[in-house]
């Protein structure tokens, strides 16, 4: 891995963090674009839950579920997390924060994690990449499989972790609406 590559791995949630509380102070939710990014939200964080119910990292490579789709289900479903804060936050400044962090920082650790994946597996991954895109999702499957959502495999991953992060963004910016009406 290159330093550069270091460099922004190293800083993405230090970064984060920063991006995270100054997209609640510019944050300007109502009601109606709280509950549509809520909306928003939930959508990535079911696609990160079930992609999570798949993954069995650093022993398999995942193939089944939403990763006969694409090869970053929990990257995609994190940025429609961050679209539903966006939605929610109802502030250009927050959602330009967020889109900026996504850009610079999610291009990185993919191809990070690509390469990484290339070493593991090899030519199972070169096949499964040929196949699947990298971010956004085929319209069906590239693959069939048998493997099925496991619950196990979600709790392993700590995927309930974004729910509890979802229902506390949401629940700040719900605050933020009742104290500045």
């Amino acid at each position: 891995m290159s330093a550069a590559t270091n460099f922004w791995i190293r800083w993405r949630v230090r970064v984060g963090y920063a991006v995270g509380i100054a997209a609640f102070w510019f944050a300007r939710p109502q009601l109606a674009w709280l509950l549509c990014g809520v909306g928003i939200a939930i959508v990535g964080l079911f696609l990160r839950g079930y992609a999570a119910g798949h993954l069995r990292k650093h022993k398999q490579l995942a193939t089944s579920g939403p990763y006969a789709f694409t090869r970053n289900p929990l990257y995609l479903g994190s940025v429609l997390l961050a679209a539903g804060f966006s939605v929610a936050s109802h502030s250009r400044i927050s959602t330009a924060l967020l889109a900026a962090y996504l850009a610079v920082f999610y291009p990185v650790v993919i191809r990070r994690e690509q390469t990484e994946l290339e070493m593991l597996y090899g030519a199972a991954f070169v096949e499964y990449a040929s196949r699947v895109p990298a971010f956004w999702p085929r319209v069906s499957p590239a693959m069939l499989s048998t493997e099925r959502f496991s619950w196990k495999l979600y709790r392993k991953n700590r995927e309930y972790e974004a729910a509890i992060g979802l229902a506390v963004a949401m629940a700040i910016l719900w605050g933020l609406m009742l104290w500045r009406q």
